[in-house]
């Protein structure tokens, strides 16, 4: 049973990681460059920290993106 565990761990963290990659087609940026892309997420990390509007700001517009879709 332990090799089925380590098995499900491994196709959690791959659907995990397809759902990530979705994300970035999602909003446009499919194309650009990896440095680009985590340069990007690791700014509104830092922005995020004790920054509940912003937080809240960007949730919105993720939301709405997600209704257009129908989730």
């Amino acid at each position: 049973m332990r090799r089925s565990d380590a098995s499900d761990a491994r196709k959690k963290d791959t659907r995990e990681k397809i759902e990530l990659g979705g994300l970035i087609a999602k909003a446009g940026l499919r194309y650009e460059k990896r440095a680009l892309l985590l340069g990007l997420l690791i700014d509104v990390a830092e922005r995020l920290r004790g920054n509940e509007a912003e937080r809240e700001r960007l949730t919105a517009i993720g939301a709405k993106a997600f209704g257009y879709e129908g989730t």
